[in-house]
């Protein structure tokens, strides 16, 4: 007897109309699926150095996100990394890392379900977000990289600032609070007229 594997449902699947009728210089889009892994380190240890090894990058500091590659690593606590990969790559990039790290003392933790990712784009993207976050996104104060765990609207979310005077960002939000989120957004940016959509 063949088993069907459950259908996927992406937590912002019934978003994307909504998301399609908002102002010129705001676009949101959710980026679902993506592979996201808890890693759990000492910095600068050997099995951080074993990760580093298998990411080609070097694991971020405090409140920055290593956007360059094809695997993300956001700084989430001073020995907490969130990867973030594309799409179904989590079981093949966990057993990469595990066997680079080995014996020594890390853990991977495949939290996929856990969150998912907004992408948001344009010039009123500052604007909007200063309605409901209350960190400074400034060039100044959060350059390209920086990133936050913080709240929006009172709702827990990361934020990585990916381009100057933060016109894109991320939004990594928990599954069940993103309906709230994208029902904010979308409310916040009506004060800036209706889009092309």
């Amino acid at each position: 007897m063949t088993v069907d594997a459950p259908a996927r449902l992406s937590p912002l699947a019934d978003w994307q109309e909504a998301f399609g009728r908002l102002p010129d210089g705001f676009q949101v889009r959710e980026l679902p699926y993506l592979t996201q892994l808890t890693l759990r380190v000492t910095a600068d240890s050997p099995a951080a150095k074993a990760v580093e090894s298998v990411l080609g990058v070097r694991l971020p500091c405090a409140s920055r996100a290593e956007m360059a590659g094809e695997v993300k690593a956001l700084w989430m606590g001073p020995d907490e990394w969130l990867l973030v990969a594309p799409a179904d790559t989590g079981e093949e990039l966990a057993g990469r890392l595990r066997t680079a790290i080995g014996e020594e003392f890390a853990t991977v933790t495949d939290v996929s379900a856990q969150r998912t990712v907004l992408s948001l784009r344009g010039g009123l993207t500052r604007d909007v977000l200063a309605q409901g976050c209350a960190l400074d996104l400034d060039r100044r104060a959060a350059p390209v990289g920086a990133c936050y765990s913080t709240l929006l609207a009172q709702t827990g979310i990361t934020l990585v600032v990916r381009a100057e005077a933060a016109a894109a960002v991320w939004l990594l939000v928990r599954s069940s609070f993103a309906p709230y989120a994208a029902a904010w957004l979308v409310d916040a940016a009506t004060e800036y007229g209706g889009g092309a959509g």
